[in-house]
């Protein structure tokens, strides 16, 4: 395995608290994936039109798909800043208003009081320190009235930039709005010409996917990426490599001894188990299909990165993430994937959405994990409540 691979997956082989890769680490995972994929490509030969057409259309909707993920989060964002912002408003609304009565009380006493308190105590013959108190008490009251005349003076401008910055947050979350709708109308586009696509090459695509040769080949393809991902995880010789049990029990460790503590990714009828006879809804035996409804959001069932996220042949939109110590979990057949090569997702994270990609007639999540890259049964993993 070329040393480039391994040095970006490096962070995420021993844990599942690692650093956020470099940019040119991510650039370089890419990189070298499109690589590998230009390699299995060429070593099963020349591809069939319909199946690049039906790669494209889906390869469309799934980019489509993340960024309205991508927009809806955003908008979000936005809304809770602007309801802050709401808060804020009101809350130096109220406090205006208060020091608005307070100003007009001092004003109202300053008036009563007024110049004829003044001559009244010149010509009253009272104690001169008796008027001398009463002069600083009034002059107290000026600089209190200017101080708090200041006060409401600053208030207000403060109102207004809150005000403005209301006015401009409300512009942004009505460009994002506007936007989101502009990329689910195209992405309805791209779903009408998905259907159209299906239309004309199910023949043929069902002929493959009942094809055994066609369905291992689509196995091989799968096994040698995530082979590719195994050996460039594994730890050297002498610095705390664990080897895959003969059974299917892999090791333990932070990912291993969540063993019967994970979420499944998604709630469905599970249709076809490990290790079962080849089934036409799951590509293969060696992961589970759920029946799930179209749309529905697939959930990382731990940390780990993501180090694949794109289409492949029998799996439709494939995303593959890496939990550490050699552990692989795969999620295919997706409508789309929400997360790209490179990002750190933890437990319960949305990363894909569930769909019939790949050719498949039937809704659902193909799931699989591997540790070593060796497939195991992931349903002992697995919460039974």
């Amino acid at each position: 395995m070329p040393l480039l691979l391994a040095a970006a997956l490096a962070a995420s082989g021993s844990g599942f608290a690692a650093p956020q890769p470099k940019p040119e680490e991510l650039r370089e995972l890419r990189q070298r994936i499109e690589q590998l994929k230009r390699e299995l490509d060429a070593a099963e030969g020349t591809r069939a039109q319909a199946v690049d057409r039906l790669r494209e259309s889906e390869t469309a909707i799934s980019d489509a798909n993340r960024r309205l993920h991508e927009l809806a989060g955003e908008r979000n964002r936005l809304r809770a800043e602007l309801e802050q912002i709401n808060a804020e408003t009101r809350t130096l609304r109220a406090d205006l208003a208060g020091r608005e009565r307070e100003l007009a009380r001092l004003l109202q006493a300053r008036y009563a009081e007024g110049e004829r308190g003044f001559l009244r105590a010149l010509a009253s013959g009272d104690d001169p320190h008796e008027i001398a108190r009463d002069l600083v008490y009034q002059t107290y009251i000026s600089r209190a009235q200017a101080q708090l005349i200041q006060r409401v003076r600053e208030e207000l401008a403060r109102l207004g930039a809150v005000d403005t910055g209301a006015r401009e947050k409300s512009a942004a979350l009505a460009a994002v709005e506007t936007n989101s709708r502009a990329e689910r109308d195209a992405l309805r586009a791209q779903a009408a010409t998905r259907r159209q696509v299906l239309a004309q090459v199910s023949g043929q695509i069902q002929k493959s996917r009942r094809d055994l040769a066609t369905a291992q080949r689509n196995e091989t393809r799968l096994a040698r990426l995530v082979q590719e991902f195994a050996q460039a995880a594994r730890p050297a010789p002498g610095r705390g490599a664990r080897q895959g049990a003969p059974d299917d029990t892999p090791a333990g460790g932070a990912f291993g001894n969540q063993k019967g503590r994970l979420r499944l990714p998604v709630s469905g009828e599970l249709a076809a188990r490990f290790g079962s006879p080849r089934r036409p809804e799951s590509p293969s035996p060696k992961g589970v299909f759920i029946r799930a409804r179209e749309g529905e959001e697939v959930r990382a069932i731990a940390a780990g990165r993501v180090v694949f996220a794109d289409w492949m042949r029998g799996y439709g939109n494939l995303l593959i993430v890496d939990h550490g110590e050699g552990y692989l979990s795969i999620y295919g057949n997706n409508e789309s994937v929400l997360r790209q090569a490179g990002d750190e997702v933890h437990a319960g994270d949305a990363v894909a959405t569930v769909g019939t990609s790949g050719g498949n007639e039937t809704s659902g999540l193909y799931f699989e994990l591997r540790h070593q890259g060796k497939a195991f049964d992931p349903l002992p993993w697995m919460q039974t409540k």
